[in-house]
């Protein structure tokens, strides 16, 4: 089994040749170790995929597709359900390691949106995020190793075998089906996981959980529809460790008054939205810098409303924690307001929900679509926080000083807002083999 001795002399091999003299007095090499992002896209390489070239990428990707994720391998973007029933999806590099359970290492695999590193990004293909870096030592975040077969070995597991289920609540006022009255997350993390993931040299990177033995990520989608029933079958093909890729359905969103802020949604610190967005409990998360805050912190602010439209009245579709809640598996998801997108430096992949909740009849209600629109809507009595937000006032927003924090933290990395003409094309190949 290789070493990361050998790992990195195979890389290296051409500038060994090269400096090799005939000469019995020349001095021997003194190799540097090999570096992180090496190691990550050596380990696509022997799982029969092929590793990000950032001097030579694979799909180069128009402005209209406007695409965040240069190694994202291929994207579906029709959303007819009755063509498509998964709706929009990305197919994404997955890489293999170990993660540490009660019964010893067992393999995990998981895919990489961001890294906190500038040149660690660039490599990956990945979205540079500096702002991870201030998980460091807040208890929210794991760390990681190397075992000498250049593979991460995580300090935490998950466990993918639950059922996901949900029962919507009961009417209370102008609430209807949000809040849940019972949920249960179709994965939970253990207390040592988390997706902001240390590295040995110091960088952070957002490292998502999407399959081990115990079973797949419910955003896995199954060809025949992901059904429920369906969402740990190991033998799906849209999960192809032989390819080193995985497919995972994409969520809308609003952001600066534009649709199709599509992203996917991987693990949260509370088994609401969990069960809600389809995603990985894992409660280590909300130890991570700080809520309500920005822009303070690992986080960003986003924010969802309680009791947005039910029905699709202007073609603008229908919007809500509560359409969600309603609704069928998969069939809605919650299309929530987002502030800014990954080119500005200020993004997080971690997103601290900011809940809205209407206080007019819902022929009343309009599509939130940015938070200037929020905070009018907020200032006129439009629109009041949660009650069931965490935080009894705002806390230093600079993005709203009206929105409080419910507390609970989501990962959604942000992949692509392409422009209306991109929706019903792919790119790349959108499927594996």
């Amino acid at each position: 089994m290789k070493n990361l001795r050998t790992i990195f002399l195979s890389l290296m091999a051409c500038s060994i040749f090269v400096a090799c003299s005939d000469d019995d007095d020349s001095p021997g090499i003194d190799l540097p170790p090999p570096s992180e992002a090496s190691l990550l896209l050596e380990s696509i390489r022997q799982d029969g995929g092929v590793p990000y070239d950032a001097d030579n990428p694979i799909l180069t990707f128009t402005a209209d597709q406007n695409v965040f994720l240069p190694s994202v391998l291929g994207i579906d973007y029709r959303t007819d359900r009755s063509i498509v029933p998964a709706g929009p999806t990305a197919r994404f590099p997955m890489f293999k390691g170990w993660e540490t359970t009660s019964n010893g290492p067992r393999e995990l695999y998981y895919v990489i949106t961001e890294a906190s590193d500038r040149d660690l990004a660039r490599d990956l293909g990945v979205i540079f995020s500096p702002r991870m870096a201030a998980s460091i030592g807040s208890g929210g975040e794991q760390n990681a190793t190397w075992t000498d077969e250049g593979r991460l070995v995580f300090e935490g597991s998950v466990d993918f075998s639950p059922k996901r289920s949900l029962i919507a609540g009961p009417q209370d006022g102008l609430l209807f089906g949000f809040p849940p009255a019972e949920v249960n997350p179709g994965a939970i993390a253990d207390a040592r996981w988390s997706s902001y993931v240390v590295l040995p040299g110091g960088a952070v990177i957002n490292a998502q959980p999407v399959a081990n033995s115990t079973g797949i990520h419910d955003r896995i989608p199954h060809p025949d529809g992901n059904g429920p029933g369906q969402e740990d079958d190991l033998n799906n093909p849209n999960f192809a460790p032989d390819q080193a890729a995985v497919v995972m359905q994409l969520l809308d969103g609003w952001q600066n008054g534009k649709p199709y802020y599509f992203h996917i949604v991987t693990d949260t610190s509370d088994p609401g939205p969990a069960t809600i967005e389809l995603g990985v409990f894992a409660p280590r998360l909300a130890q991570l810098p700080t809520f309500g805050l920005f822009p303070g912190g690992s986080m960003l602010p986003f924010s969802p409303t309680a009791n947005g439209r039910t029905t699709d009245t202007d073609g603008n579709g229908v919007q809500g924690l509560n359409s969600a809640s309603l609704s069928d598996r998969q069939v809605q998801d919650p299309t929530n307001t987002f502030p800014i997108d990954p080119r500005d430096e200020r993004y997080a992949p971690m997103w601290d929900a900011h809940i809205t909740e209407f206080t007019v009849a819902e022929s009343e209600r309009p599509i939130l679509r940015s938070f200037d629109q929020i905070n009018e809507l907020l200032a006129d009595g439009t629109l009041i926080p949660f009650r069931g937000n965490a935080n009894p006032s705002p806390l230093a927003n600079s993005l709203s000083n009206l929105l409080t924090a419910t507390g609970a933290i989501i990962n959604c990395p942000v992949i692509t807002q392409p422009e209306a003409n991109v929706i019903g094309t792919q790119i790349g190949t959108p499927r594996n083999n």
